[in-house]
């Protein structure tokens, strides 16, 4: 009987020791599980606090590391921007040249008109007699207009035909006007098939012409007489 209950004490004994060696483990794993967690978390939390001082930096001038691949793409858009930059310098200088060589063209077309009509020295001589007539001039400096006619040569009096604009021209010659700002009151027969009479004026210069022409065959028509008008009788 004694035997039987000392076995048993010793058995619940050993229990007991078992239960406190479980118990002992189970808090061990417990204490490490908790240490680990807590790690982790200490280490999340030290990068979170870590990422804005890295941003903060960097906002105050610091250079970040970018991604090769924006670099490239922001050097090939700055090679762009210079590129078109260029070619829009090389477009305006064009222009510019372009606008220049028409300027000097128009210049030297209006230089050769003035030559034209400006290089003649006129003399004044004895009038018709006409009361209308201010005064009568001449000049040995006219010289024909030249002519794109050939052969027997026609007077027309066709207005746009290749003879009224030719006399136009050697009208415009004498009067010293432009022939671009000159108005045309009257274009008619001078007495014979080679000779014709125009009244001038220039734009809204109310100052009249009446220019006197005649054919030179092979050179076209030539100013011989102008009279400035007193009052425009063919208005």
């Amino acid at each position: 009987m004694g035997s039987r209950f000392n076995q048993r004490d010793q058995k619940r004994k050993v229990n007991k020791i078992y239960n406190i060696a479980i118990t002992i483990v189970s808090i061990l794993i417990v204490i490490v599980a908790v240490s680990i967690f807590l790690s982790d978390d200490g280490t999340e939390t030290k990068k979170a606090t870590t990422e804005p001082k890295q941003v903060a930096e960097t906002e105050k001038g610091k250079v970040v590391d970018k991604p090769a691949g924006k670099e490239e793409e922001t050097d090939s858009e700055k090679e762009d921007a210079v590129g078109d930059s260029e070619a829009t310098e090389e477009d305006a200088e064009k222009e510019d040249s372009k606008a220049t060589e028409e300027d000097a063209e128009e210049k030297a077309e209006d230089d050769a008109d003035s030559e034209k009509a400006g290089d003649a020295e006129l003399v004044e001589v004895e009038g018709s007699g006409d009361g209308n007539v201010a005064s009568t001039y001449t000049s040995e400096g006219w010289k024909p207009v030249g002519t794109e006619q050939s052969g027997e040569h026609t007077t027309s009096f066709e207005k746009g035909s290749v003879d009224w604009n030719e006399m136009s021209k050697a009208i415009a010659s004498g009067a010293g006007i432009d022939e671009g700002s000159m108005k045309l009151w009257w274009l008619q027969n001078g007495g014979s098939p080679t000779t014709a009479i125009g009244t001038v004026s220039e734009g809204d210069n109310p100052k009249t012409f009446r220019v006197y022409i005649e054919w030179v065959d092979g050179s076209g028509w030539k100013p011989v007489k102008v009279e400035e008008l007193k009052t425009n009788d063919k208005r």
